[in-house]
């Protein structure tokens, strides 16, 4: 039984993730579907690299992960369809792809997208759901598509790194107002070398140790941990960290009208 997910901007107030449902089950009513987030910010693509590429590791081989994320930026031509870690990722050919995978897979096809009067979402997602459904009948990616090498390219900020200090992104932020931070375990503890830290962020509120989890302090009480993803996350216990210190995520609009994208320092000793 096919397993496919769904990550989308579209939302849920109108028909259209239903509708797009509906035509994955036309297309095989044997799919599973399984809905990981439809609330992706759509000029955000590093917050949906986090969830997106977060989630996907937890479904089984041969999961197909349907992405639909500023689709209409510009003219849509064809989507992607590519093989990564054994699953599939079929997205739109706007960057989204790199981000998650943080590089070019080596199997990528396109699946054109016919022309249309009316080249709405759906028309192009019923191409997709028909494609999806070849590739489940024979697993192999390059009967649906035309291989492709020339795709749009996106990565994800690297942190700024000193000789004693780490200038890191603000990449999500929960809704308990939970922080992540785009390093993880294994980054941090290499540019630690074993040192102490001090992790500084807004109105020089610091942080110089780590935590295991929520429990771990007192409600009221700042914590840092590294959170089931592996990144490190910065939070009060029963408290709103991001809205108490002003604390704001990366934006590529942001970064579009040369605004400042938040930053929280590591300093090492």
């Amino acid at each position: 039984m096919p397993v496919l997910t769904l990550s989308t901007d579209i939302g849920q107030k109108d028909f259209i993730a239903g509708a797009v449902k509906g035509q994955l089950l036309t297309a095989d009513p044997l799919f599973t579907i399984a809905d990981i987030t439809h609330q992706l910010s759509p000029q955000n693509f590093m917050q949906a690299a986090y969830i997106c590429g977060n989630a996907f590791k937890h479904y089984p081989d041969a999961t197909c992960h349907i992405i639909i994320l500023s689709f209409f930026e510009i003219p849509p031509a064809h989507w992607l369809i590519a093989e990564h870690n054994r699953q599939f990722i079929a997205c739109p050919d706007n960057g989204i792809l790199t981000m998650i995978t943080g590089q070019k897979p080596a199997n990528v096809v396109a699946i054109e997208i016919p022309p249309s009067e009316i080249l709405g979402l759906l028309h192009c997602t019923r191409t997709l759901s028909l494609a999806i459904k070849k590739i489940y009948d024979t697993l192999i990616l390059n009967d649906v598509g035309k291989s492709i090498t020339d795709i749009i390219e996106k990565y994800p900020l690297r942190s700024a790194v000193g000789t004693n200090w780490i200038d890191s992104q603000v990449i999500f932020i929960d809704n308990f107002e939970n922080v992540v931070i785009n390093i993880t375990k294994e980054e941090f503890e290499h540019y630690r070398a074993g040192r102490k830290f001090k992790i500084i962020f807004t109105r020089n509120e610091a942080i110089d140790e780590f935590s295991q989890n929520y429990a771990s302090v007192v409600p009221g009480e700042k914590l840092a941990w590294f959170n089931s993803a592996g990144y490190l996350e910065i939070a009060i216990n029963k408290g709103n960290l991001a809205g108490m210190f002003g604390l704001q995520g990366f934006s590529e609009s942001a970064m579009q009208n040369k605004l400042l994208y938040q930053t929280v320092r590591i300093f090492f000793d």
